[in-house]
């Protein structure tokens, strides 16, 4: 079902006439929780995170809110710490009552968070890239399982003959997990794995796997790290003289607002693979991109988790009104019930297992701080929590 009475456009349009500030609350309010890093490593990429969801919300406000209540973001810092997002997205439930919350990042947040909305009965929207190998009713994943990013990232290194991979991560569950995966497809395709190293999020000293990197000669890096460390990484592996027009760099955590805060010119060339890219084509797109530089500024830019936790905000706020309520489990029942022909990302729907399906690019980062796209999937990708190679027989039934 097309959600053209949930109105991307329409919303767009309110937003163009009456401005994105909140209007003043009448009528009643129902409160959402947003809970993203707004400190510590991870705050680079969550805190542009949060403005796309925030966005969100004022544009649905703008055209009449939902339900016929204006909706109350409810903000909390999760500090880049996993522990705190669980303290947090208590607080939001219990004591905000909140009906819904958007955010996290890393899934060790994720992961923390989980059994608070188990017990809770509460429904969280993730909206980033993460590992699979989970599937909970209580969370809409609207991020690349393995099969729509790393994975498609491997095709494509294959198909461009890279047969050495060394694999570099920042030390928790997703890079982990996302290795292992590759590691199983590696293997598989008779290809080699030149070396394998983690760092502590948050890790600047990169000085002995760059040693290993020098004396083991991949022929591509798929990198893993999060937050900061990138800047560190790429630095470094500028000062050793392995820039990525030397040895080609495949980043799944490093996006458009990754690239302006560290430079572009220090990135030019390197790859990365996601699900949306800001210069992708199409007039919603560009009214998403449009809206959020008015708001945020000119120079403002947009990525893949950012669109991601927008289209989620829009996707709550149809599943909300085709429910008919703002009970988790018919807003979440719904929401999978429903599809999006035309969003920032283009047609998009959540799959019987909560997980989004959609399209998988490739982009090679240019000079301005764009990513070209040089690879796309043929058809839009179904998700595959748990990958068949790594764990053989396990499916997510959820409805």
């Amino acid at each position: 079902m097309a959600l053209k009475h949930m109105g991307f456009a329409a919303a767009l349009l309110a937003t163009t006439m009456l401005g994105v500030a909140r209007p003043a609350l009448a009528d009643g309010t129902v409160k959402v929780g947003v809970l993203q890093s707004l400190s510590g490593t991870m705050a680079i990429s969550e805190v542009p995170l949060e403005d796309s969801e925030l966005l969100a919300i004022d544009q649905i406000n703008a055209a009449g809110g939902v339900l016929g209540k204006q909706i109350v973001p409810v903000q909390e810092d999760g500090a880049s710490d996993p522990s705190t997002f669980a303290q947090k997205a208590t607080k939001l439930i219990e004591e905000d009552k909140v009906v819904t919350v958007f955010g996290g990042w890393t899934s060790s947040s994720r992961k923390a968070m989980l059994p608070v909305f188990q017990r809770l009965h509460n429904l969280l929207w993730y909206p980033v890239q993460f590992e699979g190998n989970e599937c909970s009713p209580n969370i809409m994943y609207s991020g690349a399982q393995p099969n729509q990013q790393a994975l498609p990232a491997l095709t494509w290194a294959e198909q461009k003959g890279y047969k050495n991979y060394f694999l570099l991560g920042s030390d928790y569950v997703y890079p982990r997990t996302a290795n292992l995966i590759l590691k199983k497809h590696i293997a598989h395709d008779r290809l080699t794995l030149s070396g394998e190293e983690y760092v502590p999020l948050g890790g600047t000293d990169f000085s002995s796997i760059i040693a290993e990197i020098q004396q083991s000669k991949p022929d591509i890096i798929i990198n893993t790290l999060n937050g900061d460390s990138n800047v560190s990484f790429f630095k470094q592996m500028a000062a050793a003289g392995l820039t990525p027009d030397k040895l080609p760099v495949m980043s799944f955590s490093i996006a458009e607002p990754e690239a302006k805060a560290m430079g572009p010119s220090l990135l030019a060339g390197s790859y990365t693979s996601w699900n949306y890219y800001q210069s992708l084509p199409g007039a919603t797109n560009a009214a998403f991109v449009a809206a959020y530089k008015a708001k945020f500024g000119a120079d403002s830019v947009v990525d893949d988790p950012m669109v991601h936790g927008y289209v989620d905000v829009y996707e709550w706020a149809a599943a909300v009104k085709k429910a008919g309520s703002f009970d988790a489990t018919k807003v979440r029942d719904a929401a999978v019930a429903l599809g999006t022909e035309d969003s920032p990302l283009g047609g998009v729907s959540f799959a019987a297992n909560q997980s989004m399906v959609q399209t998988g690019y490739i982009g090679e980062l240019q000079p301005d701080g764009q990513f070209k796209i040089v690879w796309q999937s043929t058809a839009p990708i179904e998700p595959e929590p748990y990958d068949p190679l790594t764990f053989p027989g396990k499916t997510c039934k959820l409805h």
